[in-house]
């Protein structure tokens, strides 16, 4: 459990916490914004941009010599084989994001654990290294969905970052502690989870970090909250960002909602200079790495109710 560091040390220890960079690869007409608008049965016939984004994101972290935990779609990994290769090749950590970014909620059991080891398999055989971690599209692990933590157990993961103590129309699993923590799925399983970075402030927990928070948010809101996270809580800080989220020339899903559109679309040309700044101020590795360093986890039974 993270410890605050006395008001004197500020500025001494908490740069030498490491947080986690986390890459969610998908389509930018992959999201859930777009469902409904979207179906999956044309996304074969749409123009893939997600290999030259990683490959930007990739020579990013080569440049500021930072790995990072790449959630992979299984669907992506089955048609780029050779960018989930260069991925690990570099040294990160190979992630599922499951298969088809089909919202778990969405999923009966028995659908969502085809989908698992599916992508799991495609993954492993593509990079040649063990999968341990998982993120649910759009974090859609939530209270009605908590029966997916048993089936990502069973399927052999370690630990999971699909828990967001948030309230949103999408998402959220409110009352879970905001830092690392061993997790007990309702039939006894044990697996560690990692919840995106938020800040409890005025009786609320705030995103930050991440995704369309850390597009919309100027920059040193998002340093600012980092700092604190490292420096008064002692706690890492947990940033995703997704490759479409570096792509402004991308093309527009003008048929999507306006609020849809505003959330995907609102700051892309500004996400890449901002990840850079991140990873050039603070100290930044794959998920699996900051877990090693974090050391001691409170375990705490998650349940539906």
């Amino acid at each position: 459990m993270p410890t605050a560091e006395p008001a004197g040390d500020a500025g001494v220890n908490h740069h030498r916490i490491l947080n986690a960079i986390t890459v969610d690869v998908e389509e930018h007409f992959q999201v859930s914004a777009f469902e409904g608008v979207v179906d999956r049965d044309q996304w074969a016939g749409m123009a893939s941009r997600v290999e030259a984004n990683t490959d930007r994101l990739l020579e990013l972290f080569d440049r500021t010599g930072v790995q990072a935990t790449f959630f992979i779609l299984g669907w992506i990994a089955e048609r780029h084989p050779e960018l989930v290769r260069r991925i690990a090749d570099a040294g990160n950590e190979i992630g599922s994001h499951g298969y088809s970014h089909r919202l778990i909620y969405d999923q009966t059991p028995g659908e969502f654990r085809v989908e698992t080891e599916r992508s799991k398999k495609i993954l492993e055989d593509a990079s040649g290294t063990a999968v341990q971690g998982y993120r649910a599209a759009s974090f859609s692990i939530v209270r009605s969905s908590v029966w997916a933590l048993d089936i990502l157990a069973a399927c052999g993961f370690q630990y999971d970052s699909s828990l967001f103590p948030v309230f949103h129309d999408r998402y959220g699993f409110r009352g879970i502690p905001r830092y690392p923590f061993r997790l007990r799925t309702p039939s006894g399983a044990s697996l560690v989870e990692v919840p995106p970075s938020t800040l409890s402030a005025w009786n609320m927990t705030l995103p930050v970090a991440g995704g369309g928070y850390l597009r919309f948010y100027p920059f040193p809101v998002t340093r600012w909250a980092v700092d604190r996270l490292n420096r008064k809580e002692g706690m890492p800080a947990n940033v995703y960002i997704h490759p479409w989220e570096i792509d402004p020339e991308q093309p527009r899903i003008r048929e999507a909602p306006l609020g849809n559109r505003f959330r995907h679309y609102v700051n892309l040309g500004t996400t890449l200079n901002k990840v850079r700044k991140l990873l050039e101020t603070f100290r930044f590795g794959p998920l699996r790495q900051v877990l090693e360093e974090y050391g001691d986890l409170e375990e705490m039974a998650v349940g539906s109710s």
